[in-house]
């Protein structure tokens, strides 16, 4: 795992309205908009929402820039050829299988030093599409990104108006440029940036490689904690949004802009992170998963999921989300009397788990740092036959559980299908995953049976 040194400063919370300046009195008193703004800067708003939603779920940024970010060329459409994001999942766009799928690590991608100058990828162009459904158009739905890159963007930006980005590292740091400053994001470390926020990534330790979980339609946000009460799970203060910094800066500079599942690019002569100030809750931010407050059952019973939800993003239905970040982290287990793994299921949210690192409680092997498992709307899945055998027969003493580990979950109420991609000979399937339930064999005593016989 990728150390943490960092950098950059930053502001704590959640939610919150920050104000932040790079020089002095640059952000306008009073007013928005005054006639004329500090050391002569344009005012840009950037609205995360609609002008009218009610002021508590309403979010929007005020930027004060250099040069308005309308300052470019017009768009041009990149070639499909030249990219592997998709946002086409409809019924006939990619497949959707009732089978457990599982992906050994991706790492046709992630570039070692001997490959030649023209493999070289940078982020944007290291993302491949992996699985989702729905549609960004009618901002409803998902999308889920493997990236696999080793070069800078240098002097690139990109933006994606389909929606907000969940990044997840699992190999290398990501030193991340955007218009409201920097941040440093190393495995065991999210970063969120949500839609239109225009960013640069760097990689300071090589080659990376991470996931990427894209919601199409409302904005990630803590999860209610009802009964538990007040405190728990991922706290507000843990979360870290950039401070003002800016580069004024004229050179080429390109700005790739994800549109509708399409990419397109577009020149400019100067570099888009040129924002003094700003001030506003509609920000990129980063989270530590070290720091998230493990809830737990204390007497008996393995305790559902959901209560290792990091962020959500709601449906229109309550309780139900579109899509649930959720992680398994190194914690107690001292349920009595109980079968601790995950329990075996059939459930009606489509599940995705990825490895950071360590190794997963759920499975002996076969599941790896880098890899991913999806199982889809009611396929049935659970613990494999060793794990099953050794925690039903292990003395149920208080035990640490998964030290050094963190595996995480995509949840969605939403059936997930596979892209061409995901299903090509440029990924490693495991085909015979399903044998990691073969053989779990029959247990049964049927005790009325062999007492008649007894007799």
């Amino acid at each position: 795992m990728a150390n943490k040194i960092d950098p950059y400063k930053y502001m704590k919370g959640f939610g919150n309205h920050f104000s932040s300046e790079a020089l002095q009195d640059a952000l306008p008193k009073d007013q928005n908009t005054p006639q004329k703004c500090p050391y002569g800067l344009y005012a840009e708003q950037l609205s995360g929402t609609a002008f009218t939603v009610d002021r508590k779920n309403n979010q929007r940024s005020w930027l004060y820039r250099i040069r308005p970010s309308v300052c470019h060329q017009p768009f041009t459409k990149l070639d499909s050829k030249s990219h592997h994001i998709t946002n086409k999942f409809g019924i006939n766009d990619i497949h959707h299988i009732p089978n457990q799928i599982r992906w050994s690590p991706f790492n046709k991608f992630l570039l070692d030093d001997d490959k030649k100058a023209s493999d070289n990828i940078d982020f944007v162009h290291g993302l491949h599409t992996l699985a989702g459904a729905g549609d960004p158009t009618t901002k409803n739905g998902l999308a889920i990104h493997i990236y696999t890159a080793n070069v800078n963007m240098d002097n690139t930006a990109f933006y994606n108006s389909d929606g907000d980005f969940l990044i997840v590292p699992q190999h290398g740091r990501l030193d991340v440029t955007t218009e409201f400053g920097c941040l440093m994001v190393a495995p065991n470390e999210i970063v969120v940036i949500p839609r239109g926020i225009r960013y640069s990534i760097n990689f300071p330790d090589g080659p990376s490689r991470g996931y990427v979980l894209e919601v199409f339609g409302n904005h990630f946000e803590l999860p209610d904690l009802g009964p538990i009460g007040a405190n728990g799970l991922a706290n507000p203060r843990d979360f870290l949004a950039p401070v003002a910094a800016f580069e004024e800066k004229e050179c080429d500079y390109r700005v790739i802009n994800k549109y509708a599942g399409q990419l397109f690019v577009s020149k400019q002569d100067h570099s888009p992170f040129d924002v003094v100030a700003w001030h506003g809750n509609y920000v990129p931010y980063k989270y530590d998963l070290e720091k998230f407050n493990t809830i737990n059952s204390v007497s008996f019973d393995h305790i559902d999921p959901s209560i290792f939800t990091v962020l959500t993003s709601k449906s229109a239905f309550p309780g139900i989300a579109i899509a649930d970040f959720v992680i398994f982290p190194p914690r107690w287990a001292v349920q009595e009397h109980t079968f601790r793994p995950p329990y075996f299921h059939r459930n009606c949210m489509s599940e995705f788990m990825g490895l950071i690192s360590g190794a997963y409680e759920g499975k002996a092997k076969g599941f790896f740092p880098g890899g991913a498992s999806l199982h889809s709307h009611m396929t049935p899945h659970g613990p494999d036959s060793a794990t099953f055998e050794k925690a039903s027969n292990d003395e149920l003493k208080p035990v640490r559980v998964a030290d050094g580990t963190m595996s995480f979950m995509f949840e969605s109420s939403l059936m997930l299908g596979v892209t061409e991609w995901g299903m090509s000979d440029q990924v490693d399937i495991q085909h015979d995953y399903w044998k990691a339930w073969k053989d779990l064999t029959s247990h049964f005593v049927n005790k009325s049976t062999k007492e008649t016989k007894d007799q």
